[in-house]
């Protein structure tokens, strides 16, 4: 660990946010996380994290203990502005300075081209930007945004996504994709180079089509190939990782695509 914190709290403990707990708790971290459930509390005990039901939908005054860290990482689903307007009243009352919002590269426009953080190509109504912005102008604590593409990896695997009867529309677009362990190692290197009040993207070098990765992952499993349906003037986007590997020096563990072995 090298920077100067001891606890980090994660809001959201599942695909992504269990695993992420033990690997920070692992490098020395103490940890607490939150689940909306209490059937999930048991892998919070077994990894070594301080465990804690919490549920945006209907914060509790308890959630000051939970809170009670410099540093928190928002990795849960919900998309309700309101919700989000709620929790920051509790932020501002913590001692919380540094939030990392894990959102998504779906606040991009379909502009047909490549797209980055800092050209203004998101969609000014998406409700998960504005709930990106919600943090990031809040002058109590600084935020920084974390867009993934879409996760794959371990239990996700995206041969299974599309049946050999189901159809794959646009099958001539390129994807935007990440794996899990790339999505841990991004949060773990902007949290101990403290690279706060920024927006990051989050996937891989490559974006082959989908009809070619599908067709790809498929065969990983020894699974059909999915029926593929290109359409003419797709709309697309192709997310650029640029910025994160060149401010924060990150080395992605995947970053082609049509190499990875999704099994893991």
């Amino acid at each position: 660990m090298i920077n100067s914190y001891k606890t980090l709290c994660i809001l959201g403990s599942g695909w992504l946010g269990l695993p992420l707990a033990e690997h920070l708790i692992k490098l020395g971290y103490q940890i607490n996380a939150s689940t909306r459930t209490i059937a999930r509390l048991d892998q919070l005990m077994h990894i070594g994290a301080a465990y804690y039901i919490v549920d945006i939908t209907d914060i509790k005054p308890d959630i000051s203990e939970f809170l009670n860290t410099e540093c928190l990482i928002i990795n849960i689903t919900d998309k309700n502005l309101q919700n989000y307007k709620n929790l920051i009243t509790y932020i501002e009352k913590s001692p919380i300075k540094q939030v990392l919002f894990v959102s998504s590269t779906s606040v991009y426009k379909n502009l047909n081209r490549e797209v980055c953080e800092d050209e203004h190509a998101e969609q000014l109504t998406s409700p998960l930007y504005q709930i990106e912005q919600l943090f990031l102008q809040n002058k109590n604590f600084d935020s920084t945004i974390l867009r993934f593409g879409g996760l794959i990896g371990f239990s996700r695997q995206p041969g299974r996504f599309f049946s050999s009867d189901k159809m794959l529309e646009q099958a001539d677009a390129p994807v935007n994709l990440i794996h899990r362990d790339d999505c841990i190692g991004i949060i773990q290197t902007i949290i101990e180079k403290q690279a706060w009040g920024e927006v990051f993207n989050g996937c891989t070098n490559s974006h082959p089509s989908k009809g070619e990765f599908y067709t790809y992952a498929s065969s990983l499993l020894g699974l059909a190939a999915p029926k593929c349906v290109a359409k003419t003037n797709s709309a697309y986007k192709i997310v650029s990782n640029a910025k994160v590997k060149r401010k924060l020096a990150y080395q992605f563990i995947h970053p082609d695509l049509m190499k990875i072995k999704l099994c893991g």
